[in-house]
């Protein structure tokens, strides 16, 4: 019941009719950022932390339940995340999500620093779906987290046993 509603030139005028239509029947809007640099790092001249924190209050403001920020690529590094996850949740008041690639191999890094910044949700995926092109893989970022203050409290063997079905399979 969660949609995610992005636009990949983040053009939130293109995502108005798809609010409306979700408000209407009663879910969950989850306005997306779509990251993206044109710097090796973030800044430059258009891809600053403003921008991106401009962006989720415009979001904000259209009626989201949640902000994701949308890495579609691979390229948020893992200090840029903890200084651009620590931003939105300081200027919006809903919940913060991160979805990320390992495309350039950042994604454990990129998650675990956003994890210190406070992002609230996380995407990940079986060992056996993640990396490469996929989300950084569950099962280490939950064992990392065990016993932190950031501990999900997700246990960890049932999921191992998920990733050896799809392993045999």
């Amino acid at each position: 019941d969660v949609f995610r509603v992005f636009d990949a030139l983040n053009d939130e005028r293109n995502m108005e009719t798809c609010f409306d239509a979700i408000r209407k029947a009663g879910k969950h809007i989850q306005g997306t950022v779509c990251y993206t640099i044109t710097e090796r790092r973030m800044g430059g001249p258009i891809y600053t932390v403003d921008y991106f924190v401009k962006k989720a209050k415009i979001l904000e403001d259209m009626g989201s339940d949640s902000i994701c920020l949308k890495d579609m690529a691979g390229l948020l590094a893992p200090l840029d995340a903890y200084e651009v996850i620590g931003a939105i949740k300081a200027a919006v008041k809903l919940p913060v999500q991160l979805h990320t690639h390992y495309t350039s191999g950042f994604a454990s890094m990129t998650v675990l620093k956003a994890v210190e910044a406070g992002v609230d949700i996380i995407d990940c995926a079986l060992a056996p779906l993640a990396l490469r092109t996929g989300q950084p893989a569950v099962e280490p970022l939950l064992a990392t987290l065990e016993g932190s203050d950031r501990d999900p409290g997700i246990a960890l063997e049932p999921l191992i046993e998920c990733a050896e079905h799809l392993e045999r399979i």
